[in-house]
């Protein structure tokens, strides 16, 4: 933790000139862009495996009709497929799962009042008017329209924004999926549930910004923006 602080610090120092008094808030956009970077050729590893495996679903869906009623074989078969094509089913949770540290440690930063024995200097760093040490519901306190209040309005509104924009470039990509159905044109078992909740995912993030600290809110949104555009530039 100490070690995390100081690097927060010192990008906080380097950002001052430039920044002001949010340099530490922008040293948290800065550190999750060099996590976004470092974890984006396996973001690519993941578009191109998920693109071999929507090319996978007609073989699947046949390997389904003909093992449907033993779970155990159809398992074994697909499993079998994927090693046959060298495509890896879980690929894509990679990039998410390697960004956790970074979060949680971020999340621990800001609601630590102490690190290695003493205050926690970072607590008293701001975004314009809205500690980054505090939550959402600390900046009720003070009214919608006090100035902490209306730094979370436009985290809000950045966030609305993207989801839209994911809504809507996940649905196109649903729609431009004809191989996510079987050959007797029903759709493979389970995929009709993720289609209807893929699309709504990043709503979510609204619900996270408003009950974790401003630092790791920040973090989520940087993040959760990097991914939208990410996957629109990557499976196009």
């Amino acid at each position: 933790m100490s070690v995390f602080a100081s690097l927060v610090e010192h990008l906080a120092d380097l950002l001052q000139p430039l920044c002001g008094a949010s340099a530490a808030a922008a040293a948290i956009v800065l550190f999750t862009a060099l996590v976004r970077l470092l974890v984006h050729p396996l973001s690519r590893a993941a578009a191109r495996g998920q693109k071999a495996r929507t090319a996978l679903q007609p073989k699947i869906a046949e390997l389904r009709k003909k093992h449907g009623k033993n779970p155990e074989r159809l398992q074994k078969a697909v499993l079998e497929l994927h090693a046959e094509e060298k495509v890896s089913p879980l690929a894509g949770c990679l990039p998410g799962m390697l960004q956790i540290p970074a979060f949680f440690l971020l999340y621990h930063l800001f609601s630590s009042d102490t690190i290695g024995g003493e205050a926690n200097g970072l607590l008293g760093h701001r975004l314009f008017a809205a500690p980054l040490g505090r939550r959402w519901t600390d900046a009720l306190d003070g009214g919608l329209l006090s100035g902490a209040g209306l730094v979370y309005a436009g985290l809000f509104l950045v966030v609305g924004c993207v989801a839209a924009f994911s809504y809507r470039l996940s649905k196109r990509m649903m729609a431009a999926n004809p191989a996510a159905r079987a050959g007797d044109g029903e759709q493979l078992p389970g995929l009709g549930a993720v289609s209807r909740v893929m699309p709504f995912m990043s709503f979510f993030t609204l619900v996270t910004v408003a009950v974790v600290p401003l630092a790791a809110a920040l973090y989520v949104v940087t993040s959760t923006t990097w991914s939208v555009v990410e996957r629109a530039v990557l499976y196009r």
